[in-house]
Parts: C-alpha cells; structure tokens; sequence
C-alpha cells in the first residue's frame, strides 16, 4: 500500500484566541422541539468538535451557525481566509466572523482568523492542520454546507465506531443516489469522499499530501485504471482532474484528499439519506458558481436511529459506478468520446495506403 506523507508546512502564522461562552440557553421552540426529537430517538447527546470553515458569505454563515448552534458542540474551531482586494470583501468577512463567534451555549471557542488571503488551497488545508492538529477527531463544515440535525450524532457514532479502523478514512454527510436505495443498511462504503459536510480523525488527515508529490507515479503506474476497473471515463477524467490540480492550475484541497484516500485504500462512509444540503451555490461561489445546478440545495432528511451498521466493511459497487455516470461521466461524455475514437480510428484506416496485390 503506497502511503502519502503530509509535507510539514505553515503558511503563514496566525493568533488564535480560546474563550468559553456560557448562555442562557433560551432557544427557540424549534429549537426545542429539534432537541426533544433527538434525545427521544436515543441519539449522543454530545456532538463532536466541529470545525467551521468560514470566508465571505455572511446569509450562508448564519444558517449553518444556526445548525451549529442546535447541536451544541464543546469544542468550536472557526477558520477563515482573509479578505481579497475587492470591493466590500472586508466589511463581508468581517460580518461572517461575527456571526460564527456569537457562541451562547457552554462551548471552547478557537479561532484561526488570516490577514492576508491564501486562497482555497493553502487556507483549507491549513485550517485542517491546525484542527487535526488540536484534535483526534472531528467534524467539518464549510458555511455553505446546511446539516440535517442527525448530521451530528451520525458522525459521532461512526467516529467512535471507526476510531481506529484504518480502513475507513472519511464519514460523509452527502448521498447523491437520488431516492435510489442502496442499501438496508444506515450507511454503506464509498470509494468517493464527498466534503459537503464531513467527518475524519487525525491518522487519516495526516497522510494527506497537498502538493500531490505522488501523482507522477501514480500516473504511471496505471493506478487509476485499475480503480475505475479499466473504465476509460474514469482513467480520463481523474487523470485530467489531477493534472490540473498537480500544475496547480486549479486551486482546490479536496482533489488532493480524495487521491490521498484512493493511494491508502480508503474507504468513505455515506449515509443511506442526504444529511447535508449545498446552500451556496450561486455567483458569489468559487467552485459551485451556477444556481440551477442539480446538486444545488438538494432536500436533507433525518437519519433512523438506532443507526444500523454494515455487517462487512466492502465497497458498493453499484452506488459508486452510479455516482460516477451520473456525476463525473455521464453517458453523454462517453458517446462522445467513443465518437471521436471512432473518428480517429477511421481517419488511421483512410491514411493507411492500399495493400498491393500479390
């Protein structure tokens, strides 16, 4: 098994600050009423620490800091890039830094708050040091990322569950199966991490690898076609994606890990339901820009509990080779591409000069 080692790096030194915050706990009757449905299920009533990832979206921010604030986490990280040079971009994460901090449940609060802006790359996955860093285990949410209530509780189950099982490298909060039942289970195992809301542990985090020093021979080794199983959709999109983001043509943290889990066999846990909802697509969004997306404010629902857990622990072939057509290569790009094999093949037949008669 290859294993990737996380580079040691720091990009820049940052102050953090740690407060405990005791309210008044007056909530809302939605509030209660959510609280009340959970204890009666029989679900922890203790989140895991959760580290919020935070920049310039303050309507966003606010409704998955109400999500938060639902679930009462002890320990709340807060991480947020700095402003760009753009017009309004200060007073706006100014605003979100705001809004995550107002904490009024009894809670240690960290933040990790950057002056300069690094970009998607370098601030994530800094972030994600110092969290994992601070933390054997934990969950992560971007402020665009809107958990279902039983988001918390799933990931601190499979959290314990799975604490020292280095085959299970990711828990997600995301199911793109579209009503489609996989499974008679509550969860089932993926090859793909989905990050829209997400759960892991220290031991896997380190292994990631943001500069991606062993794609180059992954690539040659054929590593991807035996992954996708000799799928030439798979072997081309993944190969371009990783490409681009080795180049650092595109800037992104979330490539990097879904590589660092392919190279160690990971495996990701995905909910039979979708728990998290992607509420920022739009204009402002850097990587979901387009509102009419399919993937855009999907429904959430609740989770069952007792949750009921797999009896092996073996990948689901046929939720992956869906979420593949249906998200990375959908038949349309796979016409496509035979189209134009087809096209080259017949032009190498028409070049190909006549064979002489004996």
């Amino acid at each position: 098994m290859l294993k990737v080692m996380r580079p040691r790096y720091y990009a820049v030194s940052t102050l953090t600050s740690t407060r405990s915050v005791r309210g008044t706990n007056l909530l809302q009757s939605y509030h209660t009423t959510t609280d009340s449905m959970v204890l009666r299920r029989g679900i922890l009533a203790m989140s895991p620490p959760v580290l919020f990832l935070i920049f310039n979206r303050p309507n966003t921010t606010a409704q998955v800091m109400e999500a938060i604030r639902i679930a009462k986490p002890p320990r709340l990280y807060i991480a947020a890039d700095g402003p760009r040079q753009r017009p309004g971009e200060v007073e706006l994460c100014a605003r979100a830094r705001q809004i995550a901090t107002n904490v009024d449940w009894p809670c240690e609060l960290k933040t990790l708050f950057r002056d300069e802006n690094l970009g998607c790359r370098l601030s994530v996955s800094g972030a994600l040091d110092w969290f994992f860093g601070e933390e054997d285990q934990g969950i992560v949410l971007e402020d665009d990322c809107l958990p279902s209530s039983t988001f918390f509780p799933y990931c601190g189950e499979l959290l314990e569950r799975y604490r020292s099982d280095n085959r299970i490298m990711c828990i997600s909060g995301n199911n793109f199966q579209r009503d489609r039942q996989v499974t008679q289970y509550s969860y089932y195992f993926s090859r793909y991490m989905h990050c829209w809301g997400w759960a892991s542990w220290r031991r896997a985090w380190e292994l990631y690898d943001a500069e991606m020093h062993s794609w180059l021979e992954c690539r040659r080794s054929g590593l991807l076609r035996a992954w996708g199983q000799s799928d030439d959709g798979f072997v081309e999109y993944w190969t371009a994606i990783f490409d681009s983001v080795a180049q650092g043509k595109v800037d992104t943290w979330d490539y990097q890990w879904t590589l660092t889990c392919w190279l160690n066999n990971g495996l990701t846990c995905i909910p039979n339901v979708n728990l998290v909802s992607n509420i920022g697509f739009g204009v402002q969004s850097t990587h979901t820009p387009d509102a009419n997306s399919a993937l855009a404010n999907l429904p959430t629902r609740e989770m069952e509990f007792p949750i009921v857990h797999p009896r092996i622990i073996a990948r689901s072939v046929h939720a992956d080779s869906h979420t593949h057509f249906s998200m990375f290569c959908p038949p349309s790009s796979r016409l496509a591409r035979l189209a134009r094999k087809g096209a080259g093949l017949l032009s190498r037949v028409r070049k190909k000069p006549p064979k002489r008669a004996p």
